[in-house]
Parts: structure tokens; C-alpha cells; sequence
């Protein structure tokens, strides 16, 4: 079956003062219809960036993509007009932002907000839009719907506008839902409130979801598969369970280091020396050695390739070449 989502090589960078930053680096994953693919790394590595770059919504004049493809339902994003990239956006493909409160416009009711979408990309009066936006307030838990409808955002809480957020989303029944940390800033309840909805519209929709984040947790509640990100790259990808069982890239290894282990009691959480690379100032060898434990002369000195290793994983460690080599594969 074809994939949802393609992406195959991205590089975006950024234009600063004549010099090229690039913020992702030859990134590649699939992402099959009523899946999710989680997208994981620290600040900075590239992910909300990636799904500009998807979305078509990098700042302008300064970012851009400067190489790689990005195929939806087959068909190169890259290649398309800015008014066939309007009516896709919205539409077939649809965001969550990270901060509701910065996305919803403050002047307008949810309920609008809700309808603008259905009205713009499918044509619907605004008397039928409304009564979709009020079915999708009740989809996603708003209390009172209706009365709801004529709200603005500031009379919601956190957890109500993010629950906006998924109705907007919705409301052109998407294919591909990107979620850029749909959780962030809410408390442990609400997430998970979150999440079930998540969960719930996919399965009646049988969307594909992005979803970007750094908490494990998430990951482990909602993806099947994995995309680690370190300095704009592709460190490490695979099954979500075979990742939490045996990561194979030290990257990974420390990330999930550092998660609390209740079972130890641990006093003080594991944490990784140093800081990711300058963007600035590029990195010789692999971009992880400068905080790696296990780094060797090699890695301080050649960028290892993406190694293909087996049941569809892949690590782009020194390390992981031995494991490659011995399964007959070879890398990307």
C-alpha cells in the first residue's frame, strides 16, 4: 500500500546574514493511512520546522526547502502552486499547534472558527458550517455546545481550547493530522483526556497523525512508529515497542536515560552533557559525539551513514555497521 506520507530527504534551512543553516538534514519516513509515526527529539532539533516545511508555512524570506521531496498520496507537495497548497492546508492535510492560545483568533467566536474552515475549502453556507462546527464541539467534549459556539477563546481553559483546536482540525475531515505537541502545558489528566480523543477521531476518520513531541510517554501511548531527531537528522527509526525495548542509537539510549524510573526511585534524573550543535558551527563527524559516552576516534571524525539494520530499523551509528554488514544489508 502506498504511503500517506512520503518524505524523503528533507533539507530546509535557513538564510542568515548570506550563510545556509540547515535546520533539517536529509530526513526520510513514511507514514501509512490510520497510523501514527511520533517524531521525537529535543528542542531544536528540527521537528516543528519539518512540519512547516510539510505545511508549506516556513517564515519567508528566511526559510526554505532547499532539497529532498515531500509526497502526499503520492503526489510532491514541493511541486505544488500556492493556491493548490492553500486548498490542500486546511483541508486533506490539517495542524494542531502547539499554543491554542496563540493560534485562535482572539476577536472571533470558537464557533466561526470552527465553520471558517468548511466554508472556505468545501463550500458549505454558513448556516450548514455552524451545524457542523456544533457536531464537532460535541465530538471533541466541549460542555454546552451550543452555547459554546459563541464564545471567544479566552473564556476556555487550557485544556477547551486545545479540544478547539482538534475540532478545527477536524472539521474538513483530514487525511493526515499533524500534531505538534498536542499536550504541552497541561496537566496529566487532561493529556490523557486529550490523548483518548486523539485516538477516538482517528479510528472514525482513519487519519494518518504526525505527532511531534519530546515526551516519551506520549510516544509510548500513541505511535507505532518512530522517527528520532537530533540536529535536524534521522538518528535512529523503527517500531515503537522494539525502540523502547532495544534502542540502538546512543541518542535514543540517553533520551530514554533520562526518563523517571519509579521502580529504582532514582534521586536525580539522568541528563545529557552538553548542548546540540551550533547550527552555525558544523560538526565534522556524527553531530551527537561531542556529547556521546560511547564515541570513538571514527565518530569524532566521518558522519556515519543511516544503517538499514534488521525488521525495518534503522541507526545512524558507527556502532550499528557490524549489525548491518551481518544482516546482509545495506545502508541508506
Amino acid at each position: 500500500m502506498e504511503p500517506l506520507l512520503s518524505v524523503r530527504g528533507l533539507r530546509t534551512s535557513f538564510i542568515l546574514g548570506g550563510r545556509q543553516l540547515r535546520a533539517v538534514d536529509g530526513l526520510s519516513y513514511d507514514l501509512r493511512r490510520g497510523a501514527t509515526t511520533a517524531i521525537v527529539g529535543e528542542s531544536g532539533s528540527g521537528k516543528s520546522v519539518h512540519a512547516l516545511s510539510i505545511l508549506g508555512l516556513l517564515p519567508q524570506p528566511t526559510a526554505r526547502v532547499v532539497g529532498g521531496d515531500i509526497l502526499f498520496q503520492g503526489r510532491s507537495l514541493l511541486n505544488l502552486t500556492k493556491s493548490e497548497l492553500r486548498a490542500l492546508r486546511g483541508n486533506r492535510i490539517a495542524m494542531i499547534f502547539q499554543e491554542p492560545m496563540t493560534s485562535l483568533n482572539p476577536v472571533m467566536t470558537v464557533g466561526e472558527q470552527v465553520a471558517e474552515g468548511v466554508v472556505v475549502h468545501q463550500g458549505s453556507s454558513r448556516g450548514k458550517a455552524m451545524a457542523r462546527a456544533l457536531r464537532l464541539l460535541e465530538l471533541v467534549g466541549i460542555p454546552d455546545p451550543r452555547r459554546r459556539l459563541k464564545a471567544y477563546p479566552h473564556e476556555f481553559s487550557g485544556g477547551m481550547r486545545q479540544r478547539v483546536m482538534i475540532a478545527i482540525a477536524l472539521s474538513c475531515d483530514p487525511d493526515l493530522l499533524i500534531a505538534d505537541e498536542p499536550t504541552t502545558a497541561l496537566d496529566v489528566t487532561i493529556q490523557a483526556q486529550i490523548l483518548d480523543l486523539l485516538r477516538e477521531v482517528q479510528k472514525r476518520f482513519q487519519m494518518g497523525i504526525l505527532l511531534i513531541t519530546h515526551n516519551w510517554a506520549v510516544v509510548a501511548e500513541m505511535a507505532e512508529e518512530v522517527v528520532v531527531m537530533y540536529a535536524g537528522r534521522r538518528m535512529e527509526g523503527g517500531g515503537c515497542a522494539e525502540i523502547f525495548r532495544s534502542p540502538k542509537h546512543p541518542y535514543t539510549r540517553a533520551l530514554l536515560a533520562s526518563l523517571p524510573n519509579l521502580i529504582s526511585r532514582q534521586e536525580r534524573l539522568a541528563a545529557i552533557p552538553g548542548l546540540p550543535p551550533d547550527p552555525r558551527e558544523p560538526v565534522g563527524g556524527c553531530p551527537f559525539a561531542p556529547r556521546c559516552p560511547e564515541a570513538f576516534d571514527r565518530c569524532r571524525l566521518e558522519d556515519p551513514p543511516l544503517f538499514n539494520l534488521p525488521g525495518g530499523r534503522v541507526s545512524a551509528c558507527w556502532k550499528s555497521e557490524p549489525e548491518a554488514t551481518s544482516s546482509n544489508h545495506r545502508y541508506a
